[in-house]
């Protein structure tokens, strides 16, 4: 969803500078520009740059917070191993502050893995990449997409490990991301 209105933070408000992935905290009253808002999170414009600010923290721009949603349960026993289209639906939740379209439409997750842990319920192993290698949002959007796998019915561990080989480039982005992007 692309969105282009201006408010004030109604209270102080952590956020992660866009991309150098600095946490600052805009103070109460700055104006912001509210550019994207997919995720559950926030990409507004302020103070002459791009911030990320949490779904958590959506009441500072006078909104709701909202939960962080890893793609909705896909079982009934959160003890019983999940499967995979979980987990790609959660990180389908995923997205680059700068870009509209998800992690998982733009090619950046290379391999994921489920296994059952003996207690019940499953670990999630993700291998990830970011479109550039200088991208300071990387922990950011490796975090948030452990969050959204932690969300899942039955995830009771999940790592997120961003990884350089092979290099990204725009050939891995999906037909929907291509089409969101206007690729095509």
């Amino acid at each position: 969803m692309q969105d282009a209105s201006t408010l004030e933070l109604t209270r102080d408000c952590d956020a992660v500078q866009i991309p150098a992935g600095n946490t600052v905290t805009l103070p109460a009253g700055t104006p912001v520009t509210i550019t994207q808002t997919l995720g559950g999170a926030y990409t507004v414009q302020a103070l002459g740059g791009l911030f990320r600010i949490a779904p958590q923290d959506a009441d500072a721009l006078g909104m709701a917070p909202t939960a962080a949603s890893g793609g909705g349960p896909t079982a009934t026993d959160p003890a019983s191993p999940i499967g995979e289209q979980a987990v790609w639906n959660a990180l389908r939740t995923c997205y680059d502050p700068e870009i509209p379209v998800n992690i998982v439409d733009l090619g950046l997750v290379y391999d994921l893995g489920v296994e059952p842990l003996p207690q019940g319920g499953s670990k999630v192993f993700v291998k990830m990449t970011l479109t550039a290698p200088g991208c300071g949002m990387g922990p950011a959007i490796a975090a948030d997409a452990q969050q959204k796998l932690l969300a899942i019915p039955g995830v009771e561990d999940a790592s997120v490990e961003i990884v350089w080989e092979p290099p990204w480039h725009q050939s891995m982005i999906s037909p929907e991301g291509r089409h969101l992007l206007g690729l095509e």
